[in-house]
């Protein structure tokens, strides 16, 4: 499975991801998940960023902000902890 795969409107994103950003094993993201203690939103872009989409998970203090195309592929990642951006990294063939 690639990290997104969008299906008839449908973001599924692999636990492996977010078990990397959040520093959790991927048991554990599912879980909390399920607990509601991390969350998602996802946002469309409109004009020049048309054909993306946002996808934000917090947890605790921490924001995961993914930037994916159409077909799911992950455009840039960033991290917020405590309202500060901590790092974004864009994502071409090599970071894939």
């Amino acid at each position: 499975m690639t990290e997104v795969t969008i299906a008839a409107g449908d973001f599924t994103v692999d636990a492996s991801l977010l078990a990397g950003a959040f520093a959790l094993d991927q048991d554990t993201v599912q879980a909390r998940m399920r607990a509601g203690e991390i969350t998602s939103a996802c946002a469309t872009g409109v004009g020049e960023d048309a054909g993306r989409f946002q996808l934000t998970f917090h947890y605790q203090t921490r924001a995961l902000r993914l930037i994916v195309d159409e077909s799911g592929a992950v455009l840039s990642k960033g991290m917020e902890v405590n309202g500060r951006r901590r790092r974004a990294a864009p994502m071409g063939a090599a970071g894939r």
